[in-house]
């Protein structure tokens, strides 16, 4: 009898739970729960309030520096001295290495050389050439006196027009040999390598060097690289999302992990006119003053821009926004009757933890934790009252989770 007993008791317990889960599984996807009547859903609320909502997003890049380019010899040769390395400052004009002039010494001794024996010459010609003037005269005034034949004026006449020619290229080879040795003069400085630039500050520094003194080197072999740091550009690449809010003069806010406690700011110089079809993502360059030169080329940076701020506008917290049957919307407290309503509404600004709400005109106080289980009109229990907390400073940039400090990925 009690075996049976406990049988039964079995049996029935296992048809409730049976029923509860063929309940379950035959009611339609994503209706909820409903309680009784006499139970709410326990709910936190939020009041609805007004404040200054800024629409702003987080980047990632590098910085580069201002300008960067590489001295290199122009001519070939050994590099007898190297006058400065990685990290020294230097000025404009300033020596920065000294190749092997030996060579370069013989060409000038050789041009110069050269260019004394085509003056010699000229000389020489230009005597050539009186003789020759003087005996055509004397030719032309004997013709006349009919002394000498049409022959022999012609001959004199030849002769001197070929002693005008000889002196007229003794000349030429003159202006040659010059040449030739300004242009070894000018390969003989090429000796001396110089930091050389137009435009920009006077000072700027070594950032790498290629070589070593005793290097045997070919014309446009690089030496050292010259940077200026004085001013850096940081470089990121925004999404579509954001390009057509980017504006060059917009401010920014940069932060670095080597300065943590540190914000620097810039200003966007330029937004590249087309976005690149591999990464749907365009080039953005922010100039940073750097007077102190404490930010470096390379490092990695976090960038904000703000594109727009709205004040004293309608706000809700973030997490009171729920979609029913592709709405958006809120659900507000009546606080009368104890129940929650459902209330379309349009988003402006998400600021944060903020969204800005535009349309309808809000007041009271919405869910923001317990939503998932309300539907338009039910019962709910308030457990707790959370306040707005209005983000007017900058959002702190080292609180982007790992998948946001993706370089080149623009945040929100």
């Amino acid at each position: 009898m009690k075996k049976t007993l406990a049988m039964l008791v079995v049996l029935v317990i296992a048809g409730f739970f049976g029923w509860q889960v063929y309940r379950r599984a035959s009611m339609p996807k994503g209706e909820f729960v409903r309680r009784p009547p006499s139970l709410g859903v326990a709910v936190k609320v939020s009041p609805v309030e007004k404040a200054t909502v800024f629409d702003r997003a987080l980047f990632t890049g590098s910085l580069l520096p201002n300008t960067y380019y590489v001295v290199a010899p122009k001519i070939a040769g050994r590099l007898e001295k190297l006058a400065v390395d990685i990290g020294d400052s230097v000025k404009r004009g300033q020596l920065i290495a000294v190749l092997d002039d030996d060579e370069y010494e013989q060409q000038i001794d050789q041009a110069r050389a050269e260019l004394e024996v085509a003056r010699a010459n000229v000389v020489e010609r230009r005597s050539n050439l009186g003789i020759a003037r003087r005996g055509y005269d004397r030719a032309k005034a004997l013709r006349q006196k009919k002394i000498i034949s049409e022959s022999e004026l012609d001959n004199a006449r030849a002769q001197f027009e070929a002693e005008e020619a000889k002196y007229r290229v003794a000349q030429a080879q003159v202006t040659q040999k010059e040449a030739a040795l300004r242009a070894a003069t000018v390969r003989l400085s090429y000796t001396k390598i110089r930091a050389a630039w137009e435009n920009g500050t006077e000072r700027r520094i070594i950032g790498e060097r290629f070589v070593d003194e005793g290097s045997m080197l070919k014309a446009n072999d690089p030496i050292v690289s010259v940077l200026d740091i004085h001013s850096l550009t940081g470089v990121i690449h925004v999404i579509e999302q954001d390009y057509s809010k980017v504006r060059t003069g917009q401010d920014a806010i940069v932060t670095t992990d080597a300065f943590p406690s540190k914000t620097f700011t810039g200003k966007i110089l330029r937004v590249a006119p087309l976005l690149k079809e591999t990464s749907r993502q365009a080039r953005v360059e922010i100039e940073i003053p750097n007077p102190d030169g404490i930010l470096k080329p390379g490092m990695f940076v976090r960038v904000q821009i703000e594109f727009a701020e709205h004040k004293n506008v309608t706000v809700v917290p973030l997490s009171a926004l729920v979609k029913r049957n592709g709405q958006r919307g809120v659900f507000l407290a009546d606080t009368q009757n104890m129940k929650a309503h459902f209330v379309p509404v349009t988003v402006g600004i998400i600021d944060h933890t903020l969204a800005e709400v535009v349309k309808p005109s809000l007041s009271g106080l919405v869910v923001t934790l317990g939503h998932h289980l309300l539907e338009d009109g039910s019962a709910i229990i308030m457990s707790s009252l959370e306040s707005v907390k209005p983000t007017s400073q900058p959002i702190n940039l080292e609180s982007l989770s790992g998948s946001e400090k993706t370089e080149s990925q623009g945040t929100r």
